[in-house]
């Protein structure tokens, strides 16, 4: 196992640079990169940085030419033979050449387009703008650069010895949360800690320890290039920036209402089983399933990723029963800033309900917190997210009012074509 103290101490980036492959990120960006490529191909989306942690003054910490380097590290990364292999021949939810060949042909020959970064009031403006199936690749590359060499800024102020305390501690206390879920009965839990990792590395450890630990309650990790190295599984179905993009390009307010239906319609024609799962807080949970055609109700089950999770969750179990749906054999992902403490929760509240999953991500991979001077280690809320598609803004809603983004105008149009009315404010923790 990596003696990651010493790794750190004695660092070389061209031994360790933060992304080392194409496929180290989530699953469900290729997933969602192989349904764009084949409905919307010639869509221009731009993505952008958006630090929620304003506090977090990143361009003041992270060297420029630092972050240079590992963006343009990233620019020269094409798939190996192997990681070309892995995608074409593996089986991913039960099923075999999930990936087309002319996806595939067109992946393995791609290399990520340029991007645009400058410095404003302390952070940083980060922008990819380009055709949709190109540009979405870079989001969980460049979040998972900034997040490191945020660390990496932090670590360089610490001695050998010290490194060695701090890791200790880190590791003891994921040990000790392994510990505490293993008294969960039925668990099921995945890794989804890519975006906002402490380091690669450090995801790489948190999952062996997972497997060890947690045996077959531990179901996988949305990190490709992990789940390849460590011949587990991969998870992921598909995340907000497909709703967003769709309804941005919608030329009118009745399809604005049907933009996150057509997105499932396109979905439902590529995938079955365990990847039909709805994500129904892009523009509000409780709208969404209210005005959801009848088919959408068969699918596997839906992901909570914002607002009040057991609220959500009952809201979904009511519509479920309400369509003659036994909500027993649906599964319901709980995603969004989860601890050992939420997760025991959910769990006990939904027990024999309907089928309960996790996915652990940022207090699983970067959960630092209180081991440092001035809690300098501490996750923060980073995200890249698409903010145009053809020249037009994207929004997000979501069931929390702090995660919401888009200009003032357009966001008081969704929330009257999609019938969203008061909202509670949930603080964001990552």
């Amino acid at each position: 196992m990596v003696d990651i103290a010493t790794r750190v101490h004695n660092h070389n980036w061209k031994i360790d640079p933060i992304v080392r492959s194409l496929i180290d990120t989530d699953f469900y960006k290729l997933l969602m990169c192989q349904s764009i490529f084949r409905n919307r191909p010639d869509t221009r989306v731009t993505f952008s940085l958006i630090n929620r942690t304003k506090e977090i003054r990143l361009a003041e910490l992270i060297d420029e030419g630092e972050l240079r380097e590992q963006l343009d590290h990233v620019r020269g990364l094409s798939l190996t033979r192997g990681e070309s292999t892995w995608l074409r021949g593996n089986t991913f939810y039960g099923k075999r050449q999930m990936f087309r060949p002319d996806f595939m042909e067109w992946f393995e020959g791609l290399r990520l387009p340029d991007y645009h970064l400058e410095k404003r009031d302390g952070q940083y403006e980060l922008t990819f703008e380009g055709a949709w199936p190109e540009v979405m690749l870079w989001e969980i590359p460049a979040l998972a650069i900034l997040m490191e060499l945020r660390s990496r800024a932090v670590l360089k102020t610490m001695g050998k010895f010290e490194l060695e305390v701090l890791y200790a501690r880190a590791m003891s206390r994921v040990w000790e949360k392994v510990e505490r879920l293993r008294k969960i009965p039925n668990l099921r839990i995945a890794d989804f800690g890519t975006r906002r990792r402490h380091s690669f590395l450090w995801q790489d450890w948190c999952v062996q320890a997972l497997i060890e630990g947690l045996g077959e309650a531990f179901t996988g990790t949305s990190n490709c290039r992990i789940a390849m190295r460590r011949d587990i599984e991969a998870i992921g179905t598909n995340a907000h920036e497909l709703p967003m993009v769709y309804a941005a390009l919608a030329e009118s307010d009745a399809e604005l209402a049907q933009a996150p239906y057509k997105v499932l319609a396109d979905w439902h024609e590529e995938h079955d089983g365990n990847l039909r799962i709805i994500l129904p807080d892009t523009y509000g949970t409780e709208g969404f399933l209210k005005r959801a055609p009848d088919w959408l109700a068969g699918w596997t089950g839906i992901r909570i990723d914002s607002g009040d999770p057991a609220a959500a969750a009952e809201v979904a179990i009511r519509w479920w029963t309400e369509r003659g749906e036994d909500p027993r054999a649906k599964l319901v992902i709980f995603s969004d800033g989860l601890d050992v403490d939420k997760i025991e929760a959910l769990k006990a509240q939904f027990a024999g309900r309907v089928k309960v999953s996790f996915g652990w991500g940022t207090l699983l991979t970067n959960d630092f917190r209180g081991l440092t001077q001035g809690d300098r280690l501490a996750p923060f809320s980073l995200v890249c997210k698409a903010v145009a598609a053809n020249g037009r803004p994207t929004v997000k809603l979501s069931d929390n009012p702090n995660k919401a983004m888009g200009p003032a105008d357009e966001v008081a149009r969704y929330k009257r074509v999609f019938g969203v009315g008061e909202q509670e404010a949930v603080a964001v923790v990552v």
